[in-house]
């Protein structure tokens, strides 16, 4: 297979992507959807963009299914063990922060380990202390006419007489 070369460009079209890996662009377009951080930007109405880095995935991906006859999974798992490792963590958190931050860390984790050995205690000596009881009705004072007074109704009834 011919090694191509990459020209020194930051930003690369689908077109050009393609002419450089030799793959048509159905292809190109497929592998977008299995890998997907191959970087593609498409501009919004113009063509899709790939930055340089992007282009040399897409040639390590030709090789790796064309040369090595890797699957996709295959090419997939294999991009996957070749990227770098991120660096290791700091063991403690004394790397990360400042002394005072330090401190109200420790103050914080002091009041919680408080706070949940007082929950952790049951109720004190008096029992009535923690009791839930029904809060006591005041009595209802009660009129002494526990009626309604009755409303009189007037009716017009047959005294207006028609002229």
């Amino acid at each position: 297979m011919e090694t191509s070369t990459i020209p020194n460009r930051s930003l690369f079209r689908q077109p050009e992507v393609c002419e450089i890996a030799q793959v048509q662009p159905y292809v190109l377009r497929s592998w977008e959807a299995e890998f997907q951080d191959l970087g593609v930007a498409k501009t919004q109405g113009g063509p899709r963009v790939y930055r340089k880095a992007d282009v040399e995935r897409v040639l390590r991906i030709k090789h790796l299914l064309f040369v090595e006859g890797l699957t996709l999974a295959g090419a997939r798992r294999r991009l996957m063990d070749e990227q770098p490792t991120p660096p290791p963590e700091p063991d403690s958190l004394g790397a990360l922060f400042s002394r005072d931050a330090r401190e109200r860390i420790l103050s914080v984790r002091q009041s919680l380990r408080e706070l949940a050995a007082m929950l952790a205690q049951g109720p004190g000596a008096d029992p009535a202390e923690f009791a839930l009881a029904a809060p006591t009705a005041a009595p209802r004072k009660t009129s002494k006419s526990s009626s309604r007074p009755a409303v009189a109704l007037k009716t017009r009834g047959g005294n207006n007489k028609k002229k």
